[in-house]
């Protein structure tokens, strides 16, 4: 299993601390909301809404250098557009260990 990391995000803020922290920030904030509509729509069968949902949180996994989670979002986003959900399980999985590594930051 992969693990987050901010490899990325230092990369992009080079010696910028605030632009790194306002980063991070923004992670914290959008993350959690996205997380829940994403179980929202999911739960609600609208697999078209749940696939847009899929598609902005894979870019995050990409920033947390979580590049076979994105292979999978990238897989499981067009699932989802066919009304397949047998990845959720796995894709949850990641979403939670997102959230776990974020209360850290």
């Amino acid at each position: 299993m992969e693990t987050p990391n901010l490899e990325y995000i230092k990369q992009l803020a080079g010696d910028d601390v605030a632009f790194e922290q306002k980063f991070i920030a923004i992670l914290k904030d959008e993350f959690p909301v996205e997380k829940q509509e994403y179980i929202k729509t999911l739960r609600e069968g609208k697999t078209n809404e749940t696939a847009l949902i899929v598609h902005k949180l894979k870019h995050k996994l990409n920033i947390l250098g979580l590049e076979n989670a994105y292979g999978l979002a990238v897989t499981y986003e067009e699932e989802l557009k066919m009304e397949n959900t047998a990845l959720n399980e796995e894709f949850s999985s990641i979403l939670e260990t997102i959230e776990s590594y974020l209360k850290t930051l």
